[in-house]
């Protein structure tokens, strides 16, 4: 540096890698947001255009539409902002809430609820019980991961559980699927296929907190997720405490897919999309990056929803086949591109 010369201030970010957001593309998406939300309603079978909200039937059906909207923005931001967070944690591309058989755990623990009449029962039972059986998911992955590793499990030791107890769990739904009866057989398929059908309120209100907390609390993280996306020792240069930082976001993320899971169904591939989508449009920082994969996220699935609901009227098909239809595809597509450098140690 010449001698005199006043030395300028640097972004934290900027040290981190983070490139700053353009505001005028934050303005101009949450412009757009209200327009596709209004448009979402105005699609159904009979077409696109509002229903007669003075008739009985034609306000039941804007209201039908209207908590379906709620409950894809419920799942969609939980959905996309656990993948924003796997994804930071384990510096992987292709990190979403299966990776780690947070969702399986999360499915069995529901179809357990459901095929055995405690939902029938008690309502709450179905986000309580797959949020306890993903924890325990979790628990289980992180507790086969950490094994001799001096109990700081690395990224592919994490990644390899969460595949291998995944399949334990799809494998278990499997069977209770094939020895359930046929009405507890049709609920079980509908919810695995994955839809936005609404919930009891009570339900609604309570994945609302749920999730609610969760994103606040990767909120809180979001400089922090900045840091561990360099790596451990980065973060731990930067005097930060990962492995604090691992469990307390693994733990927030688990418990917005496990609520997202209990209301939707098994919904995929929303975690690998959006994040991808939203980090290529607004940057990296986590600050902008988590509400804005929040915000996106909802309203993909809302968009997702209303065409399962108009392609192939008056038949409607699960919101979740759409997302894998789209989904899958972009899957192969950041395969391709990213796998020379999809794995990091």
């Amino acid at each position: 540096m010449i001698r005199g010369q006043r030395k300028k201030d640097v972004e934290p970010t900027v040290l981190l890698g983070v490139t700053s957001v353009s505001r005028g593309r934050v303005a101009l998406f949450l412009v757009l947001v209200p327009l596709l939300l209004s448009g979402s309603l105005l699609m159904g079978p009979s077409g696109i255009g509002l229903p007669a909200i003075e008739t009985p039937v034609g306000a039941a059906i804007l209201n039908l539409r209207l908590s379906r909207m709620v409950m894809g923005l419920l799942v969609g931001s939980a959905l996309s902002v656990s993948g924003v967070v796997f994804q930071a944690i384990l510096r992987n591309p292709l990190a979403e809430p299966y990776v780690l058989g947070v969702s399986g755990g999360a499915g069995l623990g529901a179809a357990v609820a459901i095929l055995f009449g405690a939902v029938a029962a008690i309502p709450l039972s179905l986000p309580v019980s797959a949020f306890f059986a993903a924890v325990v998911t979790l628990g289980i992955v992180y507790w086969m991961a950490s094994r001799g590793s001096g109990g700081a499990p690395s990224v592919y030791s994490l990644i390899l559980s969460g595949v291998i107890v995944s399949a334990i769990c799809s494998s278990v739904i499997m069977f209770l699927v094939s020895t359930a009866s046929a009405e507890g057989l049709h609920n079980v398929i509908w919810w695995m296929l994955g839809n936005l059908q609404p919930v009891a309120l009570e339900q609604r209100l309570l994945a609302g907190v749920l999730i609610g907390l969760g994103f606040m609390v990767t909120w809180m993280l979001a400089m922090r997720f900045n840091a561990l996306t360099l790596g451990r020792e980065m973060a731990h240069y930067q005097g930060m405490n990962a492995d604090l930082v691992i469990f307390a976001g693994l733990l927030s993320a688990t418990l917005m897919a496990a609520t997202a899971v209990s209301i939707g169904g098994m919904i995929g591939f929303v975690g690998l999309i959006v994040p991808h989508v939203t980090r290529a449009m607004f940057g990296a920082d986590h600050r902008w990056l988590v509400p804005l994969s929040a915000v996106a996220g909802g309203v993909f699935l809302v968009l997702c929803d209303a065409f399962a609901r108009t392609i192939f009227a008056p038949v409607e098909m699960p919101v979740g086949v759409i997302t894998a239809l789209v989904g899958g595809p972009f899957f192969l597509l950041i395969l391709q591109r990213k796998m020379k450098h999809a794995w990091v140690a």
